[in-house]
């Protein structure tokens, strides 16, 4: 075996690792296990984090590879690292709880289930497009996890049922004030990432993106339906996570979707 990919592998397990570890570490105080200090939970998450990319950089050459598993592995990549960066302006345990150990799973199919490609050729118009709207999926993705665990956390508040959870969240208005300060930045970038499709993108058919644009601008529609209807009626609630949830899931079914179908189910290859 090459040393190259030797060296990726060994690099891949110890970032998956290490993602795994630092959700253990977050979550120790919710099992009664003793509490490991959070900043330490978030280095190793922050090592793993590091050396995701380190992977991705070394198995897809050094560019930005968009076939379904290696795109996977990027945005839960991308994710884990806002992720981390939310959690240090303020504190969602439950977050690393859940989206370190799926971006471990993600890097461990890319690395070692999938088969081998290549990345497409992207001049840096294509490439500018494509950093937008993985940072604005991410964010709108991260704002989703909120929303269903809004969703816990108020029906457990009502029921007067407050499981473990409750101690990896913060108030719930501070869930709901966080989730919404997501969603008003991935609105924002999900917008650049429309009008840069439109400048950037010459073809939508020929490059495969016609479903993935209409969907996309149909996402856009619930986002800015939903911070509206915030801004002027003071939106909360179920409604909000049921916004927040649907629009999440056009979507994945804009890209990930279509993505899946492409490669999967019609062989074709397409940025």
């Amino acid at each position: 075996m090459p040393i190259h990919s030797t060296t990726m592998e060994l690099l891949a397990v110890l970032a998956i690792a290490m993602y795994f570890a630092s959700a253990a570490a977050l979550a120790r105080p919710l099992l009664d296990q003793g509490a490991i200090p959070r900043r330490a939970a978030l280095v190793l998450g922050g090592i793993a984090v590091l050396m995701h990319f380190g992977v991705l950089f070394g198995i897809h050459r050094g560019a930005v590879d968009l076939h379904f598993y290696a795109a996977l592995s990027l945005i839960s990549a991308v994710i884990a690292a806002l992720t981390l960066i939310v959690n240090l302006a303020r504190p969602v345990a439950a977050l690393g709880i859940i989206l370190f150990p799926l971006a471990g799973l993600f890097l461990a199919i890319d690395e070692f289930l999938a088969p081998a490609t290549a990345p497409f050729p992207i001049d840096w118009q294509i490439g500018l497009h494509v950093i937008i709207a993985l940072l604005a999926y991410s964010l709108l993705a991260i704002a989703a996890v909120l929303a269903l665990l809004l969703a816990t956390q108020e029906r457990a508040l009502r029921t007067r049922r407050l499981g473990t959870w409750a101690g990896a969240l913060p108030p719930l208005t501070q869930t709901e004030s966080l989730m919404f300060k997501l969603i008003g930045g991935g609105f924002a970038l999900l917008t650049l990432t429309l009008l840069s499709g439109v400048l950037f993108v010459h073809n939508l058919h020929a490059q495969h993106q016609a479903h993935t644009a209409i969907l996309s601008l149909v996402a856009w529609i619930i986002f800015g339906v939903l911070l509206i209807g915030r801004w002027r009626w003071g939106w909360r609630g179920h409604r909000a996570v049921n916004l927040t949830l649907a629009g999440m899931a056009i979507l994945l079914l804009a890209f990930f979707g279509s993505k899946f179908v492409l490669e999967m189910i019609l062989h074709r290859n397409g940025v």
